[in-house]
């Protein structure tokens, strides 16, 4: 019997692919391929390609296990063309929100890694599995899906009003959700 590959699994593979190669070339790499600012050396692509690269290996690994934690049981209900639909578009909107946060503050820093995507994974996971249980790791509390994404979302958006831990995409992680938002409303309408 013969099985049907995962977009999640490919993603992971892909992007851990990408940064083993970008540790090989960190330099052509970044200046090519992560997103830059619109005045600061910005091209189309990069609002995608952006995403494939990380910072560093625990950047990487955060990210690619909570694309596996909440991206396939996602997969599973929604279908790997929908489930991609999803991700690409938080990618993207997460993009788009950082350029737009780059340009008004004048910041001229690169955005890398996959977060965006993973939170519009994660806010779709809290809207379509509300009631499932989380248990955080530090502290160990059990919260039901649709409070844990809420609570996030309240403390990115915290993290990026303060200004707290600078060189963090609070605004691109928020943007990811938005799109993911955005995606499933559509999908609703339409329904």
């Amino acid at each position: 019997m013969r099985t049907q590959s995962s977009a999640v699994q490919a993603l992971v593979i892909v992007t851990m692919a990408v940064f083993l190669l970008e540790s090989d070339a960190a330099g052509p790499m970044v200046s090519s391929f992560a997103l830059w600012p619109l005045q600061a050396g910005f091209t189309p692509w990069q609002l995608v390609t952006y995403a494939f690269l990380h910072a560093s290996f625990l950047h990487l690994a955060f990210n690619m296990y909570g694309l596996w934690m909440f991206g396939r049981e996602l997969e599973s209900l929604l279908g790997r063309r929908a489930f991609l639909q999803l991700y690409f578009a938080s990618i993207l909107s997460a993009g788009v929100t950082q350029l737009l946060f780059t340009h008004l503050t004048g910041n001229v820093y690169p955005t890398v890694g996959a977060s965006g995507g993973v939170f519009g994974i994660l806010l779709a996971y809290g809207m379509f599995f509300p009631n499932r249980i989380l248990i955080l790791l530090f502290p160990p509390i059990p919260l039901p899906a649709w409070l844990f994404v809420t609570l996030y979302a309240g403390i990115e958006l915290m993290l990026g009003v303060t200004g707290t831990q600078a060189g963090v995409a609070h605004f691109a992680h928020l943007g990811g959700m938005v799109g993911g938002y955005l995606v499933i409303r559509r999908w609703r309408r339409r329904s």
